[in-house]
């Protein structure tokens, strides 16, 4: 059963186990100063959804490249 709603330490750790290696206190930072995942309060805890981490991981990734020197692979 894939959980609703997780906290900022599950958040980090599903990021991680899926691939994109985040840690809590890095997710604590964008949430104190944007550009994190969408997160809801609830009571003095901040819960993330899996679908908007996911959304979020995604659009950080940058595009396929061969080396750091080249242009982007077309």
């Amino acid at each position: 059963m894939t959980k609703r709603f997780l906290t900022r330490s599950e958040a980090a750790e599903y990021l991680t186990n899926v691939g994109y290696p985040v840690a809590k206190n890095t997710l604590q930072k964008f949430a104190c100063l944007g550009g994190g995942p969408v997160y809801l309060i609830f009571g003095n805890r901040a819960l993330y959804r899996p679908n908007d981490l996911d959304t979020w991981a995604n659009r950080k990734l940058g595009t396929p490249r061969i080396s750091t020197s080249d242009d982007l692979i077309a």
